[in-house]
């Protein structure tokens, strides 16, 4: 009976942690908690279309992130979605077929839509859209996959086609552009989308691996973007102080992040009334930003091509950092193998590679697509190196180590470190490294570790007494990982 009643009670117990919605964690909150286990996210996604674009197959394509061990995807909610051709994507899942678009609202017996079919009527609800909607994100959970859900997105030059735009909707009679839609002055589509917001956030508060993003790169469509040169795009450890890079960077303005206070406010306002609480993203910048304060309802701080500067000048948040979109550097695995180590080692709990291999009638990853980034089954097996090799630390123990590493002769290298106890170290330059440290007495284990297929190249016992010890890597062909643990 005592048995009986243990069994029950761990039971029970496994049900509560995954009643619990993924949160940061409360021993280190730069990263997660999700069933009651630690996690970093690691993953490579398609582009956003998944539930809103009905001819997209979400079915293989998760069961592809599974089995490549990815555990996170981001879709957008169809109140934003594209054209054949945006962006120059070849093989574009966030692009439906001319109405075919699946979004939160039915379709009227208006015709005409600039973007085909029916006008939308946004006082009725799509019961179609809110079942796949349910059916995705739960289908995600059952293969542990966590999903941003990110709410609205900026228009680009797509105004034409979005539900917002008069032309589509039979509902806004009013003036409105893409420049004013997501401020307060939109009239009556302020309403419409707390509409939505409410709905979305609603049926969706039953999943615990869910995240809510405001807003996709919201500063697209409210100010001049002042791109950096050339030699800060291609030097990723450039550093400017904070004044200059304002000066430089592409960021909302006012009016835009009024409206994302407005957002937000509604996100926690519903989940008020609701069992569960669900973390909140904001997306903040390209590149990096120092960013002076963040409202306290926001847990994880979203970058896009995202440098590890990004995570050392916002660490004191006590947030999540993210990398959550990669691209317009090419198509080379390498490329964005080695910003996934970077950004993680520098201590960024999520980093997501907007993977263009995923594509109608190849949801299993393995499309060739003219995009403008980059994606590969191949790839995917490095992000689960990376994974794995960070997942293999008591990682919630530490925090970005700017002090072990004295000199990486021939190469470059960062380092997360719980000083005296456990050592990761990635090094991205060269082919051979003297890799000068700082470690204090003990026995230790090291390891070097192919970041290409996780094969441990050299291990040794280090008899260490204090102080510098020199450590020399294996040969090595772009980057390596060292791991180092006392014994």
């Amino acid at each position: 009976m005592k048995k009986l009643i243990f069994l029950f009670f761990i039971s029970f117990l496994s049900v509560l942690l995954i009643a619990q919605p993924i949160s940061l964690n409360p021993k280190n909150p730069h990263y997660f908690l999700f069933r009651g286990k630690p996690l970093v996210i690691v993953s490579s996604g398609e582009h956003y279309g998944a539930v809103l674009n009905p001819s997209f197959d979400f079915i293989r394509y998760l069961n592809t992130l599974q089995n490549d061990g990815m555990n996170y995807t981001r879709m957008f909610t169809g109140t934003y979605f594209e054209k054949d051709g945006s962006f120059g994507i070849e093989k574009n899942t966030l692009a439906p077929a001319s109405g075919m678009a699946l979004v939160p609202w039915k379709r009227s017996k208006e015709p005409g839509a600039v973007c085909g079919g029916n006008k939308f009527d946004l006082d009725q609800w799509d019961n179609s859209y809110f079942t796949r909607l349910k059916n995705f994100v739960s289908e995600a959970g059952k293969r542990g996959i966590i999903v941003e859900v990110s709410l609205f997105s900026s228009i680009y030059d797509y105004w034409s086609i979005q539900p917002w735009n008069p032309s589509n909707n039979i509902n806004i009679k009013e003036d409105l552009t893409k420049e004013n839609v997501q401020t307060l002055k939109n009239g009556l589509a302020l309403k419409y989308q707390e509409n939505v917001v409410r709905k979305i956030v609603n049926d969706l508060n039953e999943f615990d691996n869910v995240i809510f993003e405001i807003q996709n790169e919201p500063w697209s469509d409210h100010t001049v973007s002042i791109q950096p040169d050339k030699e800060f795009f291609n030097n990723e450890d450039f550093k400017l102080d904070g004044a200059e890079w304002q000066k430089r960077i592409d960021i909302a303005d006012k009016p835009s992040l009024d409206w994302q206070k407005k957002i937000e406010s509604v996100i926690v306002d519903e989940e008020m009334k609701l069992k569960n609480k669900h973390l909140i993203a904001q997306n903040f910048s390209n590149f990096y930003y120092p960013v002076a304060e963040t409202d306290p309802n926001i847990s994880i701080m979203n970058f896009h091509y995202a440098y590890p500067i990004a995570v050392e000048k916002n660490y004191e948040h006590l947030k999540v950092i993210g990398f959550d979109e990669s691209g317009f550097a090419g198509n080379s695995d390498a490329t964005y193998r080695k910003q996934a180590w970077k950004f993680i080692i520098a201590g960024g709990g999520l980093f997501n590679n907007l993977d263009y291999s995923f594509a109608i009638g190849k949801e299993d990853g393995t499309a060739v697509n003219k995009a403008p980034g980059g994606g590969s089954p191949e790839l995917r097996k490095q992000f689960k190196v990376l994974s794995d090799f960070i997942q293999s630390f008591d990682f919630v123990k530490m925090k970005p180590d700017h002090s072990t590493i004295v000199l990486a002769r021939g190469s470059f290298a960062r380092a997360l470190s719980e000083p005296g106890k456990q050592y990761a170290i990635y090094i991205n330059t060269g082919n051979k490294c003297n890799l000068k440290i700082n470690l204090p007495s003990g026995n230790y284990e090291s390891k070097w570790i192919n970041t290409l297929n996780g094969y441990t190249l050299k291990s040794e016992t280090l008899k260490h007494s204090g102080g510098t010890i020199t450590l020399t890597s294996p040969d090595f062909s772009e980057d390596i990982a060292l791991k180092i643990t006392l014994q």
